[in-house]
């Protein structure tokens, strides 16, 4: 069973029934997946998009199902017949699908115009043969972008506005992709947005589209162009609704954890921007509600309204209100963020593993640990091979440059041979730099959505099948044979307990913080003073490998604890699944 905080529309279609198509309360109910076995976990809701006239529910075990109201039809909801689904994406009048073999399925009356009800494989309808394996979805209004392996830009359907970067007085739809840009690493839209954002390798910024009332100073519409005076930091997300967008951007602050604001851009229909006056290039959304909390982690926007997660799990909005969708229990907009009373959370999980999701006039708070294409051990891993603290290896590439990498790491992922590590500089002198970096992530994380073309040239020399939690632990337990690359002690309580840094570093910032620091002390032993007993830093000991819990340990109030503490003490990275939310559910099956 999978449970949902909801609140807006209730119509087109009708999430709830017997409820009043308005529902200006945050509500809770449970939501029952039809293809639901024993298997609770492959039942989570992974994502939620919802659009005018239709909603999908996408599921961990790859399946979905749609919600749709027709005027001929008294079923409301369906099955999707589509298998290894990995994201879903619905505008106001379009629906995409990603399966995991990177195919792209597609319905509505710009994509298909013969039968608009039905998916079509839009990806293999790509002229170049060699870019149809397609790496990320988002719809607009009435189109729908693709971003292909090869980090080529794709657009179907409505150009009306310009939105697929051609003139709309020449071209005015297409059913067909055509290509719009390349050299792009991130595409954001919105499920009623008319334009398009298209992030570059660069880090430069171009919009295609319509440009209401002025933004950004581009006039009316442009079919790509770059835009200027973009907020200083890393951008995480862009969304668009109908008159305005919202920027996410990380902002990098020394000695602390970066900081996220969030900055708006458009014209103030219906009280989407935030604050109370239109402006034409991104400017921040300055609220205390923000300045008192401790970061943002999730965002979303509908139309005119957006909602806003925050790490202590508050939950923020404005804009348009006039179906309840800020669920502020009334239909009056807000101008300027406001905090939204809700239901008690009735999970034990940490609050990052909610998510939220705007339909174009409702609204979905819902819980869901596997939304992140990436678990904790792979972001970590990456992160410190992109890093390169404590390489000991060299790789060149075709063009000569020096590519540094971690014996450990590669002795476990390339099958344990010798000679695999001969292979991989073969594949690696072949290759650019950039390619090269994809590769080693690759190997790092088994994750192959880095690039699935890539990925199939490396598959046979590594692990493919083997996922990495499993590979840590095989370095956890193979004692004896790793020896040597456990260089560190750490002594508590008549113990010795013998770690790679390697793996230290990666998982905690304190063991980070101490061996990078610039000092004399060059010991490889230290002293642990925290407040865990024995069995509970074992299983501190066997988490930080494998993210996962001993089967074997019997879990108590006391290692419950004695944990929270030791979370804390070892400054441990934010986790998914969350070290303490695994001993809580461990601890209540047991009990």
């Amino acid at each position: 069973m999978n449970e949902i905080i909801f609140f807006g529309q209730n119509e087109k279609p009708i999430i709830i029934e017997n409820k009043p198509y308005k529902i200006t309360k945050p509500i809770q109910f449970k939501f029952k997946n039809e293809n639901e076995n024993e298997n609770e976990n492959e039942n989570e809701i992974k994502q939620i998009s919802s659009g005018f006239f239709s909603t999908i529910f996408l599921f961990k075990n790859g399946k979905a199902i749609e919600y749709l109201r027709e005027k001929d039809s008294n079923q409301n909801s369906s099955k999707i017949q589509i298998e290894n689904i990995q994201k879903v994406t619905v505008g106001y009048q379009n629906e995409a699908i990603l399966t995991k073999e990177g195919n792209v399925f597609a319905k509505g009356y710009n994509i298909n115009s013969n039968n608009p009800k039905e998916f079509i494989n839009i990806s293999s309808l790509i002229e170049d043969k060699n870019d149809r394996i397609i790496q990320d979805i988002i719809s607009g209004h009435g189109s729908i972008y693709l971003l292909t392996s090869n980090q080529n830009v794709y657009g179907i359907g409505s150009n009306y506005s310009g939105e697929l970067a051609f003139d709309s007085k020449t071209l005015k739809k297409t059913e067909k992709p055509i290509l719009m840009m390349k050299n792009v690493s991130k595409i954001f839209s919105g499920n009623s947005s008319q334009s398009v954002f298209l992030l570059n390798s660069n880090q430069e910024l171009f919009i295609c589209g319509d440009i209401y009332h002025g933004q950004f100073g581009l006039g009316e519409s442009r079919k790509k162009t770059k835009i200027q005076n973009i907020p200083k930091g890393k951008i995480i997300d862009i969304k668009s609704g109908n008159w305005h967008s919202i920027m996410l951007i990380e902002i990098e602050i020394e000695n602390q954890n970066p900081k996220r604001k969030l900055y708006s851009c458009g014209y103030r229909q219906r009280n989407g921007l935030g604050k109370y006056e239109n402006t034409n290039e991104f400017t921040e959304i300055k609220s205390s509600l923000f300045e008192n909390d401790n970061n943002i982690l999730d965002f979303s926007v509908g139309s005119s309204h957006t909602l806003i997660l925050t790490s202590k799990g508050k939950l923020i909005g404005f804009g348009d209100n006039n179906y309840g969708q800020l669920g502020t229990g009334d239909t009056m907009s807000r101008s300027v963020p406001i905090q939204i009373e809700l239901p008690k959370l009735r999970f034990n999980e940490n609050i990052s593993n909610y998510h939220i999701s705007c339909g174009y006039q409702n609204s979905f708070l819902y819980y869901s640990p596997f939304l992140s294409p990436f678990s904790n051990l792979e972001e970590d891993l990456i992160k410190l091979f992109r890093r390169k603290e404590f390489c000991d290896i060299s790789f060149k590439t075709e063009n000569g440059e020096i590519i540094k990498a971690h014996k450990l790491i590669l002795k476990y992922r390339l099958n344990q041979n010798e000679n695999q590590i001969e292979k991989l500089q073969e594949i690696i002198s072949n290759k650019s730099i950039k390619e090269s970096n994809q590769i080693f992530e690759m190997i790092y994380s088994n994750n192959s959505k880095i690039n699935p073309k890539l990925y199939s040239e490396i598959k046979e020399i590594i692990n493919s099948n083997e996922k990495i939690e499993e590979t840590m632990k095989r370095i956890y337990l193979n004692e004896n044979e790793n020896e040597n690359e456990k260089d560190f002690i750490i002594e508590r309580k008549e113990k010795q307990y013998k770690f790679p840094k390697l793996i230290l570093i990666m998982r905690s910032e304190l063991y980070r913080g101490m061996f990078l620091s610039v000092t004399n002390d060059t010991s490889n032993k230290v002293t642990d003073y925290s407040e865990l007993s024995n069995k509970s830093f074992e299983l501190f000991e066997y988490w930080i490998y494998s993210n996962q819990i001993k089967e074997e340990i019997q879990i108590t109030q006391e290692i419950i604890d004695e944990l929270e503490i030791g979370i804390d003490y070892f400054q441990l990275n934010q986790t998914n699944p969350n070290l303490f939310d695994l001993l809580i559910n461990k601890f209540n099956n047991q009990n």
